[in-house]
């Protein structure tokens, strides 16, 4: 495609952002409009996979009724001259594994504001019925003042009960767990049914992974790392960060095995965040926004 001259449909590109296994990401002019937008589409092998396609409807359905400062608008899924799209909200911002790796001063200097903001985004997705999936560093965008966009909801659910008994025996599990593996509870591991507590897990992830630069887990094969999820107790934040003891404990509670010792929604957790030091005493960054 040439940029600056293609269109597909009423959409002019413009500029490509991105380009992933299945998609590539444009900057585009809607024609008539000055708005410039950003356009998800299919590459050419994947434009009559049904999977795929499904995926980008699915995304255009979780995204319509989201409108939140600390969420991407999606604007809807369209499909011209043979082009499956999604149509969303423009952002120059970075995703948060990157800014971690490029500008960590930054990171820790609005460490709070982000876990915030990260927390606000989900909070506003839960409120809709719906939980993530995949709550992890790439998929929260961070501006240059540290403001936070939660994307891509390409796997996100509806919020489900657990069942008992009969129920839980004759359920039917997916075939596989969904998600990052550095980054799911253990629930999702084991393909239960999964509500809010199950990102609650996840953020605890990526908050520890803000403070001490690295996941709470690794492992020697894939398998290995989930089951470290499933039984190894997290490190102690505070012992691998500047983060306070008080602060560690609200990340360890994130992160708990079982979801009944978790927060049981982002409201308690940022409740307790906003009566705790994240850093040590004398550990302040330069610029700490609190």
């Amino acid at each position: 495609m040439s940029i600056g001259r293609d269109f597909i449909g009423p959409f002019q590109l413009l500029r490509l952002i991105r380009s992933g296994t299945s998609t590539q990401v444009w900057e585009a002019l809607r024609a008539g409009e000055k708005e410039r937008i950003a356009l998800k589409v299919l590459l050419r092998d994947y434009r009559k996979d049904k999977y795929e396609i499904d995926q980008l409807k699915h995304e255009a359905m979780v995204g319509k009724d989201l409108n939140h400062p600390n969420v991407i608008k999606i604007f809807g899924y369209h499909e011209d001259q043979g082009f499956p799209l999604l149509a969303m909200q423009l952002s120059s911002a970075k995703n948060l594994k990157i800014v971690l790796r490029e500008q960590p001063e930054l990171i820790a200097a609005n460490v709070g504001p982000v876990i915030r903001g990260c927390a606000d985004g989900l909070k506003h997705l839960h409120s809709k019925g719906w939980v993530h999936c995949d709550v992890k560093p790439d998929n929260f965008l961070a501006d240059d003042d540290a403001n936070i966009k939660l994307i891509d909801f390409s796997i996100a659910v509806k919020t489900q009960k657990r069942k008992t008994g009969l129920g839980k025996l004759f359920s039917r599990k997916p075939k596989q767990a969904s998600g990052t593996r550095s980054y799911m509870a253990p629930e999702q591991i084991r393909r239960e049914a999964l509500d809010f507590r199950c990102d609650m897990y996840g953020l605890g992830c990526v908050v520890f992974e803000l403070l001490a630069g690295r996941t709470p887990f690794s492992g020697t094969s894939p398998d290995d790392l989930l089951n470290r999820h499933l039984h190894q107790t997290p490190p102690s934040l505070e012992a691998v960060s500047d983060s306070s003891r008080e602060f560690a404990a609200i990340v360890r509670k994130m992160m708990a095995k079982d979801p009944e010792d978790r927060y049981q929604d982002m409201s308690q957790m940022l409740s307790d965040l906003a009566q705790t030091e994240i850093y040590k005493a004398g550990k302040r960054p330069e610029g700490y926004q609190r």
